[in-house]
């Protein structure tokens, strides 16, 4: 392959942190073409013990890892998680060609997507017909998730130990960010939670198979509001949500949503009344939807008309609740609870591919 085989090279990641694996992806990226679209995903998302760092932060980690003169190169494009590949795909592909839009001479730049196989995460490779496939043999030894959980497993005085450790996986300006980053106030919080979870994750360790959770889910709608609350426990802790939990052994999905929405708001409706409000249903299923673990919710959409809002009052797991504006969610999805503002936008078409990247 030549030097310069396409006109633009994608690289597509999470980038939570930037590694040197991903280094090396980059590098190959600015070999075969001089221009490079880094698409950033999960951009949107909560802060979590997964996703702790801002799109815009893993920008500026990318940024800092280039030489000087490569850096005006490089575009970076954020792209939501919709649980839906074909869904990301497209948003991909449209974001791409927005960014890189062809001029005189140049109506269809080639495009090539710098990548390699390592699991199903990498399916995506092969979505993308009509673009070039540039494969790159994996670099072992850098992986997110170890990065990730030795910084947030450090004692306190333990940073500069635990980032001198990491040398040969990330590379010296991620080091560097990561060391200002942990004295950010939110650090200790999230560090809290991943204990949380490590122990939670831990406590299924002897199961004889992986276990999957299921939960329910309740959308309400009414006169032009959504119900949400604010949870009270980790993990998420403060973060909107829908109100849901786990299903009981002795109830059906239905029978056990109807209970959390009412063990959570306190919201008290005939049943006859939710029955006749009852618009949809959808199972979420994503692998990776919950910090949990596998977690498949079964949800249920309710539309109670333009009625007057009925009273509501938190409760149980639930920190806050509240009546908010349709038009105010798309507003508030950096501070949602696992796949929940998807969950909304399945039933209540918040986003459109216009704004797929936006």
């Amino acid at each position: 392959m030549s030097q310069q085989a396409v006109d633009i090279a994608v690289l597509v990641g999470r980038f939570q942190p930037f590694h040197k694996a991903h280094l090396a992806l980059l590098q190959r990226a600015l070999e075969v073409a001089p221009q490079c679209v880094v698409v950033i995903g999960s951009a949107y998302q909560a802060r979590t013990p997964k996703n702790p760092f801002t799109w815009t932060e893993r920008a500026e980690m990318i940024r800092l890892a280039l030489p000087e003169a490569d850096r005006a190169r490089v575009r970076f494009m954020p792209v939501r998680d919709y649980y839906d590949e074909a869904r990301w795909v497209q948003a991909v592909r449209e974001g791409v060609a927005a960014l890189t839009a062809a001029g005189p001479g140049r109506a269809h730049p080639a495009v090539g997507l710098v990548g390699h196989h390592k699991d199903a995460t990498s399916d995506y490779l092969r979505g993308f017909p009509g673009w070039s496939l540039i494969s790159v043999e994996r670099l072992g030894g850098s992986d997110g998730t170890h990065l990730r959980d030795a910084l947030f497993a450090c004692e306190p005085g333990q940073v500069e130990s635990t980032l001198a450790a990491l040398v040969d996986q990330a590379p010296p300006t991620t080091l560097g960010f990561l060391r200002a980053w942990v004295e950010l106030p939110f650090f200790d919080a999230m560090a809290t939670e991943w204990r949380m979870l490590r122990d939670y994750k831990d406590a299924w360790r002897s199961a004889p198979y992986a276990p999957v959770f299921v939960t329910v889910d309740a959308v309400v709608r009414c006169a032009g509001r959504v119900l949400l609350i604010q949870r009270g426990k980790a993990p998420g802790l403060g973060l909107y949500a829908v109100p849901g939990g786990f299903i009981e052994q002795r109830e059906t999905a239905y029978q056990s949503a109807l209970r959390e929405l009412v063990e959570e708001t306190h919201l008290k409706l005939l049943d006859a009344t939710m029955r006749q409000s009852l618009r949809s249903s959808a199972v979420f299923d994503h692998p990776d939807r919950s910090l949990r673990g596998r977690t498949i919710t079964h949800a249920y959409y309710f539309d109670l008309g333009d009625r007057e809002l009925p009273e509501v009052r938190a409760d149980d797991d639930a920190q806050s609740v509240e009546w908010i504006p349709i038009e105010r969610v798309s507003k508030l999805e950096d501070r949602f609870h696992d796949d929940h503002f998807h969950m909304l936008d399945h039933f209540l078409g918040l986003t459109t591919e216009a704004d797929a990247a936006r």
